[in-house]
């Protein structure tokens, strides 16, 4: 898929409005990009789809950043371990269970 100006759609005009200056950043647009805001095409739609949305709805947004750190930690002083099973019998796990929700 390609991103962008569809070949049926021509692009946007240029106009002539004068764009309100940025603060200096270092977040500046890098040379030759615009500084001015193209408006998205009004006819753009974005829509989830229903196991895209049952999956958004069920994260608990819990965020354990001890394990995080630990796991970093582990895996620098390479004592690091996958246990390739247990990441086998999760993965059939949860596409059972989005199976049986699709289905359902």
């Amino acid at each position: 898929m390609k991103i962008g100006n569809h070949a049926d759609k021509p692009a946007a005009p240029a106009t002539a409005k004068t764009a309100t200056p940025a603060p200096a950043s270092s977040q500046a647009p890098a040379a030759g990009a615009s500084a001015i805001p193209v408006a998205a095409d009004p006819s753009a739609k974005i829509e989830l789809s229903s196991t895209a949305s049952s999956l958004l709805s069920t994260q608990d947004g819990t965020f354990d950043a001890d394990k995080v750190a630990r796991i970093s930690k582990s895996i620098e002083d390479g004592s690091f371990k996958v246990n390739h099973e247990a990441i086998a019998d999760k993965l059939i796990s949860n596409a059972q269970e989005l199976l049986t929700k699709v289905q359902s």
